[in-house]
């Protein structure tokens, strides 16, 4: 079993930033692939960014290519989002998961946090 935890999320102007931070527990961090996605509201959740367990393999989102950046500290078992040059169309409750693939599909992924709601305003 593995619990997420994300916060960091909040109201932010159109061009700001944000980072939101994913904190782990339970079976070993290092182990899984993490995943970050959203859902906008009436809208399927989408992926955002993945990274790799050893953070040597990263995905982006073409919409956010560029602007977040996906990290993670198995040390402190927390993964992050570092989101830049934020867009009215970012806002969204953001996700974060972890599994044994990597991947990009919500299907390679087992265990979700709970979400964090990030709001960018015009």
């Amino acid at each position: 079993q593995v619990q997420l935890v994300e916060s960091g999320g909040g109201l932010v102007q159109a061009g700001g930033s944000l980072r939101l931070s994913c904190a782990a527990s339970g079976r070993t961090f290092s182990s899984y692939a993490m995943g970050w996605f959203r859902q906008a509201s009436g809208k399927e959740r989408e992926f955002v960014a993945a990274i790799s367990w050893s953070g040597g393999r990263i995905n982006y989102a073409d919409s956010v290519k560029g602007r977040f950046t996906i990290s993670r500290d198995n040390a402190k078992n927390t993964v992050y989002l570092q989101m830049n040059s934020l867009k009215p169309e970012d806002t969204a409750v953001y996700y974060c998961a972890a599994g044994l693939t990597y991947g990009s599909s919500r299907y390679s992924y087992d265990y979700w946090g709970q979400g964090t709601q990030v709001t960018v305003s015009s």
